[in-house]
This record gives C-alpha cells, sequence and structure tokens, in this order.
C-alpha cells in the first residue's frame, strides 16, 4: 500500500467515524450492545466500541516502532517470554483481556474524551507514516496477521478496523439512520 493511498485511506476512515458518532444520540452512544469477548458479563456500548479504536492503533504504532528499532519480536505476541510460541487461544485471551481493561479505563468518558482519544491516536499514526520511508512502508511487520501484514499495511488497516467495529454495532442493531 502506498504512502498516498494510506493517508487517504486513514483521513476518509475518521472523518466517516466522526460524522457517523455525531449522528448518535446519547441513549445510542451509552446502550449496552454487544458482549465483551473476555467477559460475558461486561457489556460494549458504542462509545466503547470508539475508544477501543484508539487502543489498537496505538498499540499498532508501537509494534511498529519496535521494529524498526530492530526488535526481534516487536508484535510481542507469538511467543511469551520464555520463547516458546503461543496458541492462538492464548493469543486471544491476552488480546481480549487488554481490550476489557482499556473499555473499563474508558467506559465512562464522553464522546468529546473519546473524539480526543481517538484523534490522539491518529496523528501518531499519521505522524509515523511521515516518519517512515517508502521502502520501509513495503517491509514485513514480523508476526501481523493485519493486512498484508507490512508496515504500511498494518497503519492502514486501522481503517479497516474502525469500520468492522461500526459493522458489528449495527449488526447489533444500533439505529440504522445513524
Amino acid at each position: 500500500m502506498k504512502r498516498i493511498e494510506i493517508e487517504s485511506k486513514l483521513n476518509a476512515s475518521r472523518n466517516l467515524l466522526l460524522a457517523n458518532f455525531q449522528k448518535l444520540t446519547p441513549e445510542q452512544l451509552r446502550r449496552p450492545i454487544t458482549t465483551s469477548e473476555h467477559d460475558p458479563h461486561s457489556q460494549w456500548n458504542a462509545l466503547d466500541h470508539f475508544s477501543h479504536l484508539a487502543l489498537i492503533e496505538t498499540t499498532f504504532a508501537t509494534m511498529i516502532r519496535r521494529h524498526v528499532s530492530g526488535h526481534q519480536n516487536p508484535v510481542g505476541l507469538l511467543t511469551g517470554s520464555n520463547g516458546e510460541p503461543r496458541s492462538r487461544e492464548e493469543i486471544f485471551q491476552i488480546v481480549h483481556a487488554s481490550n476489557e481493561e482499556f473499555q473499563r479505563t474508558h467506559h465512562d468518558d464522553e464522546l468529546t474524551q473519546i473524539v480526543a482519544l481517538t484523534g490522539v491516536a491518529r496523528s501518531e499514526s499519521l505522524r509515523l507514516l511521515g516518519e517512515l520511508t517508502d521502502q520501509q512502508l513495503d517491509e514485513p511487520l514480523e508476526g501481523a496477521p493485519w493486512a498484508d501484514g507490512t508496515l504500511g499495511g498494518v497503519l492502514g488497516a486501522n481503517a479497516d478496523h474502525a469500520a468492522m467495529h461500526w459493522k458489528w454495532l449495527k449488526e447489533a442493531g444500533l439505529d440504522q439512520n445513524a
């Protein structure tokens, strides 16, 4: 994926997400709508899904920065601290626990706080995009299952991630007029 495609995709995604969330009523923003993949007793609302995007975007940027600095395990999920490979189930347990912890931290945040939170994360992605060379954007991020696995693909995957969460919200019953 080329630099201009990545930046265009990230900007279009952000604009669409802001427009969609701005249309929602306070009840639509706060109504429990999906069940946590970590804790079946925890319900996520639309704002939880929105804030979650900041966690993943920040995490992807961290992984890419670790790759650029020469880290041997930049994604950090495939093997444990003992160097042994983790099972897919173990990886998902770690990811879902992290998601739930972040959700609990930001569950009571207001829309404006979440817009700011996700804005900081997106600005970090755009800054990182500007720092990477075209050659680096084409480098594989070891252990990355997202997009095409390249640094540029992982950056662009943030837009796909946002679209996926919006789709899940709609499928779970978020007002179809939003």
